[in-house]
């Protein structure tokens, strides 16, 4: 077994609990360096984490020959960039998401890494989750007969913006590929993909109903898997009430559950309902940088590739698609 030694390029909020202690902990890795453009928040990470090395720049960071994984966690537009450096150096790239601000960037990304022989993971962590191990699990033992359809809503109350140059990224669709449908929608159209099939065909609207930005601020959308599955979503963000729920419904039953926080999965038959507790670990990405650092040492397989996860940023991209077309 080797230890796997990873670069983190842009070591912003979610590398603080989410990701950053998992590479560390996890059994056969640790974290060697961090680099963010301001080199004094690099520093101060690497102090505050115990990471020896922190750089200003990516470049640097992928040819430190300490390094031999890269993990990628800047906004969706330098994925692309940062994912060629490495594959180009030879390094196996684990990239945030959603993987890019296109389908067409995460075909290049598949392309390149594919020619230099190197390995392409995506953070969609949550295939990787007791939570919904356990719900794939019961899907796949018939615990609810035969699926039939899938619905998920999402609604958020409308959040404070700030105008101007001062809008936050994720609301800026050259940097992150859309509105916060983007960032949030990806984990859930995912985890459906990975639990039920691939979704082989897909309708949707998208608007901006609260003008706080220019990018949507809802999407509607109706989709067939290749299973032959229905599903339909609504995803609104300013909205008066704040909603996760995402029901699987069979011919025997139905599941029910949160994507973005670990309350207790529910099971609905004719005989009862039945919950399941199944907290997250600290720090949430742990889990699927395991399976990361167990495939590159010949173990298993990382539940979460490029492959996977291009096919929900082509998903997100047919969503959208009419709103930006009229949008210009």
């Amino acid at each position: 077994m080797k230890k796997i030694r990873w670069g983190i390029i842009g070591c912003g909020d979610v590398t603080e609990v989410k990701s950053g202690p998992g590479f560390q902990k996890a059994e056969n890795s640790e974290l060697v360096a961090v680099m963010r453009r301001n080199g004094d928040l690099a520093k101060d990470y690497a102090e505050r984490h115990g990471v020896p090395r922190w750089y200003d720049d990516g470049d640097a960071l992928i040819h430190d020959p300490d390094v031999n994984a890269v993990y990628i966690a800047t906004p969706p537009n330098s994925h692309k960039e940062y994912t060629l450096k490495a594959a180009a150096a030879g390094k196996p790239v684990y990239v945030e998401k959603p993987m890019a601000l296109n389908f067409a960037e995460c075909q290049a990304m598949i392309a390149v890494c594919a020619a230099a022989n190197v390995p392409l993971f995506v953070a969609f962590y949550r295939r990787a989750l007791p939570r919904f191990l356990k719900i794939k699990d019961m899907i796949q033992s018939g615990s609810i007969g035969e699926v039939r359809y899938v619905n998920i809503i999402c609604t958020k109350r409308p959040r404070p913006v700030n105008q101007g140059a001062d809008l936050p990224w994720r609301v800026l669709p050259e940097i992150s590929g859309g509105g916060i449908f983007v960032d949030i929608a990806s984990h859930m159209l995912d985890l459906l993909d990975w639990m039920l099939t691939p979704i082989a065909d897909v309708r949707g609207f998208a608007a901006n109903q609260g003008g706080g930005y220019l990018a949507e601020d809802i999407v509607s959308g109706s989709f067939q898997f290749e299973s032959g599955v229905i599903g339909s979503g609504v995803w609104s963000f300013t909205a008066f009430e704040d909603v996760d729920r995402t029901e699987i419904v069979g011919t025997h039953g139905k599941i029910v559950y949160a994507t973005f926080d670990d309350s207790p999965v529910e099971v609905i038959t004719e005989n009862g309902k039945t919950a399941y507790p199944l907290p997250n670990p600290t720090h949430i990405q742990q889990p699927v940088i395991q399976t990361i650092v167990n495939e590159l040492n010949g173990m298993g397989k990382c539940p979460s590739s490029g492959e996977s996860a291009a096919r929900t940023s082509h998903v997100m991209d047919r969503l959208l698609m009419d709103y930006y077309r009229a949008s210009g």
